[in-house]
């Protein structure tokens, strides 16, 4: 892992460029689309209760596909290599852009409606292909920096699209219809062009045969998305992001009016400030996470999502005794700072939130599953979009709810999903507790890892054993999970145990201590293997008590005769002048570290084949690694 790395170097690479500029014009296109039939209906003078009318139907007809058609789309984005597909829906977006121009020029909204079901239609295609192609042509440490990447793009082309298509009619006047129709079929064709640059990207499963009946299909792509409960609840937080955002965004229209005292443009500042919130926060995630799938950010985010938009009730919890600001008159206004670090902080969070829930739906999931798995997704996410929708009207219609009211019961709401689902898998919740330990002890200078841990199947690692926090350091720096085989009295330190337990660590005992437990602890670690996880072991068997390695014990060998599997050699270097090591004992085993945030670093070699090696072998190649010569 290369300190130097920067994801900023994907934009420099044929494998993702090309990817991410059609992800982003797509979406700049379909804004620009989306608020340039919103201007018309200004522009041909309707009346309010038409104009209500349209906008009321807008969402729901764009949206109504993803409901139809998921379970559709996601088949078809398994079954057909998917560069082609992309160049097939961007093919799509140019037909339906023509339509939508005829519907600009000849002002008919029947027609930009129907436009814009198509819209909808071909988003829903492109939807599971999206997300899916990530994992084939990222490296699983460059999953997290690429969905940040594809994330802040979205972001940003969505605040940019919104803006460009809201001044088209204002700016070119008499002229707009023919400036909307020139500018939505002009990004379909740059689109199009951009699809056909992207490299060749295998389909997930060619032999596929494919259901036409949505209703069953569709039943069949949600259960296959419960398969596993990590990636079953990573769907239900892209969900509620989903929710929390359509629900905030819904409002600030009326709140940049009612409660900011703004002018109707005061809208597109506050929607600025969430988007760049939410660009910069997953672009963060990378620099965060270490490069890894880091579930830990997750609760991190759900936190900060709540507290800022607590602040944000406290900080505005009434109406505006001003009206008609302007931008700069708000920015000067007092109590400005706080609304506007509260908007900008709910973004910046809510990257630290989506980013990494998105990375480990990509590293769970078979790829022959993976486009299904994010139609159904996308079937879930519209449900959730449409929910906001409702609730926000009940809310304000029945229960004469204000708008900072909503926001108040939304921080509420976040806090207590949020706790649910890291009840219900304590893995987002460990991943946070040991990301906060690392990252607040040490400073990690990795080497190696990249190159060498393998990206998928089984392998077995060996490393030496310095204190009781390695495990939780080689987890931060290794891409995937990895299972540890750790003493049965470090596995039972308090508040480490519930840590190492739900990351399935593996207890072991000598055999004079417990033969038992060392017996299930080979047998946990052979079934490890078989399922093709990576499982650590220290070999050494213990502790080190004078900062030099110890002879590898024969257990290694062990493992390897039921399974030969390639085995990484692994070394930590400088751990034993940090916290938790066994130096200076006056000052007992976990002492007070002279140093505080020390430099440590993590060291992996090429795999060696597991048939042909020994534990003398083994030794050897992590005792050149921890002198720095390999």
């Amino acid at each position: 892992m290369s300190s130097g790395h920067s994801q900023f170097a994907l934009l420099r690479q044929r494998r993702f460029l090309p990817f991410f500029i059609v992800q982003s014009l797509g979406a700049f296109n379909d804004n620009v689309y989306r608020q340039a039939i919103i201007g018309l209906l200004f522009y041909l003078g309707v009346s309010q209760e038409e104009q209500s009318l349209y906008t009321t139907l807008a969402p729901a007809i764009f949206i109504l596909p993803y409901f139809l058609f998921s379970a559709l789309a996601g088949q078809i984005a398994e079954k057909l290599e998917k560069s082609r597909l992309i160049v097939i829906t961007t093919t799509m977006e140019i037909a339906i852009m023509s339509l939508a121009a005829v519907g600009f020029l000849t002002q008919s909204m029947p027609v930009l409606l129907v436009a814009l079901f198509c819209t909808g239609l071909q988003s829903t295609l492109f939807g599971p292909v999206k997300y899916s192609v990530l994992p084939s042509v990222l490296k699983p440490e460059e999953l997290t920096g690429g969905n940040g990447l594809v994330e802040m793009g979205t972001s940003m082309s969505i605040l940019v699209g919104m803006i460009s298509g809201g001044i088209i009619f204002t700016l070119a006047g008499s002229y707009g219809p023919v400036v909307a129709a020139t500018a939505v079929i002009a990004l379909a064709v740059a689109g199009n062009i951009t699809a056909r640059m992207i490299p060749k990207v295998d389909a997930g499963a060619p032999d596929l045969k494919i259901n036409w009946n949505p209703l069953p299909e569709s039943l069949a792509v949600l259960r296959l998305a419960k398969k596993q409960k990590a990636v079953r609840n990573a769907i239900l937080g892209v969900s509620w992001f989903w929710f929390v955002g359509t629900l905030l965004t819904s409002q600030l229209p009326t709140y940049a009016v009612v409660n900011l005292g703004g002018e109707p443009t005061l809208y597109i500042f506050a929607l600025a400030l969430f988007s760049v919130g939410t660009g910069v926060g997953s672009l963060l995630c990378e620099k965060l996470s270490g490069r890894t799938v880091e579930i830990g950010l997750v609760p991190l985010g759900a936190f900060g999502m709540t507290a800022f938009m607590l602040d944000l009730y406290l900080a505005r919890a009434g109406e505006a005794t001003a009206a008609g600001l302007s931008v700069p008159a708000f920015i000067a206004a007092a109590g400005s700072a706080r609304i506007i670090v509260d908007l900008v902080g709910i973004g910046l969070f809510t990257g630290f939130f989506v980013v990494p829930l998105f990375a480990l739906i990509q590293s769970r999931t078979p790829k022959s599953e993976m486009s299904r798995v994010f139609a159904a997704l996308n079937i879930q996410n519209s449900g959730f979009i449409v929910g906001a929708a409702l609730i926000a009207l009940a809310t304000q219609k029945y229960l004469h709810w204000t708008i900072p009211q909503l926001f108040l019961a939304l921080a509420i709401a976040n806090a207590v999903v949020a706790i649910y689902i890291f009840t219900i898998v304590p893995e987002f919740l460990m991943r946070f507790l040991s990301w906060v330990m690392v990252r607040t002890l040490y400073r990690l200078r990795p080497h190696g890892i990249e190159a060498n841990v393998p990206d998928e199947g089984a392998a077995l690692i060996v490393c030496n054993h310095v204190s009781y926090m390695d495990a939780l350091i080689l987890s931060a720096t290794i891409p995937r999970p990895v299972r540890f085989v750790m003493y049965y009295k470090i596995f039972n330190i308090p508040v480490m145990r519930w840590i190492f337990r739900t990351a399935k660590a593996i207890p072991i005992a000598g055999a004079r201590e417990d033969p038992a437990l060392m017996q299930a602890a080979f047998d946990e670690v052979d079934r490890a293997l078989a399922e093709g996880e990576l499982v650590c072991i220290f070999p050494e068997g213990a502790l080190t008590r004078d900062g030099e390695m110890a002879a590898f014990k024969s257990g290694v060998e062990k493992i390897l005769e039921r399974r030969p599997v390639p085995v990484v050699p692994m070394a930590l270097r400088g751990m034993w002048d940090s916290m938790w090591s066994r130096r200076d004992t006056r000052l007992g085993r976990m002492r007070v570290p002279r140093r505080f945030r020390a430099h440590i670093e993590v060291a992996a070699g090429p795999p060696v084949d597991g048939a042909s090696t020994d534990a003398a072998q083994l030794e050897a190649l992590v005792r050149t690694l921890r002198a720095g010569q390999a």
